[in-house]
Formats: structure tokens, C-alpha cells, sequence
């Protein structure tokens, strides 16, 4: 289980992966035992308050460790909406790390149920339907602050149109703990 101050750790695990991957020397404290366990987070990348990458793992497949740092490095070099982050752009980039909680599944008999049940500014959501998965980190209620316009653009992030509803729909929600660089300087 992570401490409180995971962030501590986390962070610059996440910057030292990504720095060594676009070829600059940079080590990180590895040793937390708590590392070792499975996890799952999402690494966020932001440059000057703007979305600059956003990798992550819904499920625990591999060690925390593990997860960081494969997650730091695909949110800067692979996330197909931006181009590859240079070595040069790092020190103006923020990186924040989401732990995701076990999923929760939603049991529901109408969107409208659905929707009811959602916690603004707590539940991250997983929408499901058929092929087409999506999710938004609980982060995201900062910008889209109704139940409604949350589930609209998850389903449209699914390649759906916003007013798709089908009882085939299957949704999961989580919470996450976050830690944010920039937060480490107020």
C-alpha cells in the first residue's frame, strides 16, 4: 500500500524515466518496498497548464514501479495526440501522478440512473460499450462539471455519438490519489 506522501517517490521516478529515455543522466530513489506491489496510475504531462501527454493503466498488471515509469515514458514519447517530447521541452513540463483505486462497477437500469450516481470531482469513469472504451481520470470534472457533459464527452472520446445510450453500456468508476510537481512548490 502507498503512503500518504507517495508522491514524494513517484514524481521523480516519473521525471528520471523520462529523462533517461530521451538520453539524459537522472536516477530516482527505487528502493520503497511498496513499489514492488501491483498498480496501476496514470502519468499526466502539462506544459505551461496545457494537456502535453496522458498515459495509463486502468488494472494492475505490474509492479508500481514499473507501471510509473513505462506509464511516464509512452505519456511523453508515445501519446499519439502530441509529438514526442524533446529533451529541451522537459524543464517546462509539470508531471502529475493519478493511483488509481480498484474498479467499482456501476449497476444501473437508465443513463439518467448512471448519471445519478456519479460523485463530481471524485469518480474517474470507464465507459464500455462493444469495442469502444474510454475514461476520464476524476481530474477531468475540473472542466466538464455536470454529470451530463462528463458522460456526453466520455462517450464521444469513445468514438460515440454524445447522446449514445444503449443497455449494453457497462461503466466502472475509481478514485485516485494525485500528486502534482507543481503542487510540491506552494
Amino acid at each position: 500500500m502507498a503512503p500518504i506522501d507517495a508522491g514524494r517517490v513517484l514524481l521523480p521516478i516519473a521525471r528520471a524515466a523520462i529523462a533517461k529515455a530521451l538520453g539524459q543522466i537522472s536516477e530516482a530513489g527505487e528502493s520503497a518496498t511498496w513499489l514492488q506491489e501491483p498498480g496501476a496510475c496514470f502519468v499526466t504531462l502539462t506544459q505551461q497548464g496545457q494537456l502535453r501527454g496522458c498515459i495509463g493503466s486502468l488494472e494492475p498488471r505490474r509492479s508500481l514501479l514499473a507501471d510509473i515509469k513505462a506509464n511516464a515514458v509512452a505519456a511523453a514519447l508515445h501519446d499519439t495526440r502530441f509529438v514526442p517530447l524533446t529533451a529541451k521541452e522537459l524543464q517546462d513540463t509539470d508531471i502529475e501522478v493519478s493511483l488509481l483505486s480498484p474498479m467499482q462497477v456501476l449497476t444501473f437500469c437508465s443513463e439518467a440512473d448512471a448519471l445519478s450516481q456519479l460523485r463530481p470531482g471524485i469518480d474517474g469513469l470507464v465507459f464500455e460499450y462493444g469495442a469502444h472504451r474510454s475514461t476520464f481520470l476524476p481530474q477531468v470534472w475540473e472542466q466538464l462539471t455536470s454529470p451530463t457533459e462528463f458522460m456526453a464527452h466520455l462517450k464521444h472520446k469513445a468514438g460515440l455519438p454524445a447522446n449514445f445510450w444503449d443497455a449494453g453500456v457497462c461503466l466502472q468508476r475509481y478514485t485516485v490519489s494525485k500528486w502534482k510537481e507543481t503542487d510540491a512548490l506552494d
